[in-house]
């Protein structure tokens, strides 16, 4: 018995909507990665990427209903994961911090080997690094865990706005610094395209290693670190408060959310979209900040709303035998979603097909649908004979010291 308790949870007791959740947050992520493996992260200030037409529209719409709303959704499943790691470790009455330092460890390796190999723009080293901050909160019961979280969360778009609005009322010949790391910055954007067009292997290694650690680790230290644990908190809080255990009744609470959440995050789109989709970062930083926090503020409530949809969706029958096809992806979300960077880095990269700019957003959009259906058939198949996905299974087997069966 004690055996079986200090393991992996077994299959008859995991939350089913959750691993759906997983899947459904795997689509919307990839949807969002797939453009900057085309283009440098360094544009991401400058809004919606260039494109005329048909590639042009998909990418505003992506811009505002995926982007940034997914990376919040999947952070919230990974606090509600903590949560139920941890009430079932009380229940079985076993230790749980050891065991989670292992997990978060394991973790940031895989971010690690990530962000040398395939990306720079790995999540899951920030993931490990934000998945400390939750030992902090385990005491914390009740609304004050939520609250935590939101204030964690609207921090960073609050200061990007109050930022915005500083550097406007300032005289141009003020923002001349600014303008020129904004200049240092394209450049350096242009510079990196170049490498990952025609780069080879260790040539584009060298420059994922240095970009990430010389520009992108401050700065997810900095925005994206503060930002995924409050989600972390709001979706542990979400678990705890448990209304997933019996979604027909909680109907109610999700309805009321998914209103209120589609209208406030609709409303501050709507107020950051009126400032413009696409900046010159360097003649209109001060715009593209404000424009930046305002999207970033909306996130949040968006996606709760997509998470309520989803969770009222669930709770009828007919829909939930629909989306329950997503759960497998869903539960090999580590796999798919490495399995995904992969074959971008292959397709997108001078050291595979080298399509680095060569792929508009219409035929992007294409190309995710493609792998995201094939890696749905691909998950089903494998969970048919397999336990875990194959890298669940080794963060598991580290997780908890001892392999767990892998075939069933």
């Amino acid at each position: 018995m004690e055996q079986r308790l200090s393991g992996p949870v077994a299959e008859g007791e995991r939350i089913a909507v959750l691993d759906m959740l997983r899947g459904f947050a795997l689509l919307g992520i990839f949807l969002i990665n797939v453009e900057w493996f085309a283009r440098p992260l360094q544009d991401m200030i400058a809004g919606v990427g260039p494109g005329e037409g048909l590639d042009g529209q998909v990418g505003a719409l992506v811009y505002l209903l995926v982007q940034g709303k997914f990376w919040v959704l999947f952070s919230l499943l990974f606090g509600m994961g903590f949560a139920l790691m941890h009430q079932r470790a009380e229940a079985a009455g076993r230790p749980f911090i050891g065991l989670y330092l292992r997990r978060s460890l394991l973790l940031a390796l895989f971010g690690l080997v990530h962000i040398a190999f395939v990306w720079t723009g790995d999540v899951l080293f920030t993931y490990a690094l934000a998945s400390l901050g939750l030992l902090a909160f385990l005491p914390v019961r009740g609304p004050a865990l939520w609250l935590a979280g939101l204030g964690l969360y609207v921090a960073v778009p609050l200061l990007s706005l109050l930022g915005g609005l500083a550097l406007g009322l300032l005289p141009a010949s003020a923002l001349a610094p600014v303008q020129e790391d904004m200049r240092a910055l394209a450049a350096a954007g242009q510079a990196a395209a170049a490498v990952y067009r025609e780069g080879d292997f260790l040539a584009v290694s060298a420059q994922r290693w240095a970009e990430y650690f010389g520009w992108i680790f401050p700065q997810a230290t900095l925005y994206h670190l503060p930002m995924a644990l409050g989600c972390f908190l709001i979706g542990a809080w979400l678990l705890r408060s448990g209304r997933l255990a019996d979604l027909s009744a909680q109907r109610g609470f999700f309805l009321a959310l998914a209103i209120g959440g589609g209208l406030a995050g609709g409303a501050l789109l709507a107020l950051g979209a009126s400032l413009g989709l696409r900046f010159d970062p360097v003649a209109e930083f001060p715009r593209a900040s404000l424009a930046s926090g305002l999207m970033m503020l909306g996130n949040l409530p968006l996606s709760l709303a997509y998470l309520a949809l989803f969770l009222l969706l669930a709770s009828l029958p007919g829909p939930r035998r629909l989306l329950g096809f997503l759960a497998p992806a869903g539960r090999m979300a580590l796999t798919n979603y490495l399995a995904q960077t992969l074959l971008c880095s292959l397709v997108f990269y001078g050291y595979g097909l080298g399509v680095f700019d060569a792929m508009g957003r219409t035929a992007q959009l294409g190309f995710v649908v493609l792998v995201f259906t094939a890696q749905l058939l691909f998950s089903h198949a494998w969970l048919a004979r397999f336990r875990f996905g194959p890298l669940e299974w080794l963060w598991r087997a580290g997780t908890y010291l001892r392999l767990p069966p892998l075939r069933r």
